[in-house]
């Protein structure tokens, strides 16, 4: 058995969760908060993120890879001089974060997150990418959520949806912030934390394959959607992923 110290099921959450990073970092956005909910169940709210952090790493090289020619860098630095401010205030808040309350904050954020979407989903004029107060908001709030919960996607979701930036702008852009928040996030994670370890990485080498699988099946799918729709898949993924974490 793979994972010899962990229940049947536990070991289905975790092959899920990782075929679900894959999904998720080729493009089908919004449906990565079940996985900060399935690696929860098995690991715990803080420790989980010791697990996903080098998984999400490595699918965000290959999400760079494939997505690099649309990034559009201008929004890349308004929001990323922010986002290490969040994930700096996320490093001194995590730490000492009680369990409960961690996993009630990330209901709380995931919450907030839908309904903001679903408004700026029938908000008629969109955003101007301009807006100064709004891209510091979203980026102190992409790090913060990022370091403590692996959460930032959603928020990230909202920015890009708001600017209503098109499908491979949105993710060639979101791979590109997401690498470098995540490889700041690493040392951070090993050395503070201390929730990456020996037996955490030899747990994700385990289950590599799974995101791989999970990142191939979702090139294929993103290909299929059409541009029109995009933006609704993205909403709907979200409000399911929200629910189901909310659920549980």
């Amino acid at each position: 058995m793979l994972f010899p110290d962990f229940t049947p099921v536990q070991c289905l959450c975790m092959f899920l969760a990782s075929f679900i990073i894959g999904l998720s970092k080729s493009g089908v956005k919004g449906i990565d908060m079940l996985t900060v909910t399935l690696m929860a169940l098995v690991f715990g709210g803080k420790a989980s993120t010791g697990i996903v952090l080098p998984l999400l790493c490595i699918a965000d090289l290959g999400a760079v890879t494939y997505y690099n020619r649309h990034a559009q860098w201008g929004q890349f630095r308004r929001l990323m001089p922010w986002v290490v401010v969040g994930i700096l205030v996320g490093v001194y808040v995590g730490k000492t974060l009680d369990e409960q309350v961690f996993r009630k904050v990330m209901a709380v954020i995931i919450l907030s997150t839908v309904v903001i979407m679903i408004a700026l989903e029938l908000r008629k004029k969109p955003l101007q990418p301009t807006n100064r107060i709004w891209a510091i908001a979203l980026g102190l709030t992409t790090g913060f959520t990022s370091m403590i919960g692996n959460l930032a996607g959603a928020f990230s979701n909202i920015y890009f949806m708001a600017m209503r930036m098109p499908k491979d702008q949105f993710i060639g852009t979101a791979a590109w912030l997401f690498m470098i928040i995540n490889l700041i996030k690493l040392p951070l994670q090993a050395f503070y934390w201390h929730n990456i370890t020996a037996t955490t990485l030899r747990t994700d080498a385990v289950l590599l394959p799974t995101l791989a699988l999970g990142f191939w099946a979702g090139l294929r799918i993103v290909q299929r959607i059409r541009e029109e729709d995009y933006r609704r898949i993205v909403l709907v993924l979200t409000l399911v992923g929200s629910l189901f974490m909310l659920s549980v």
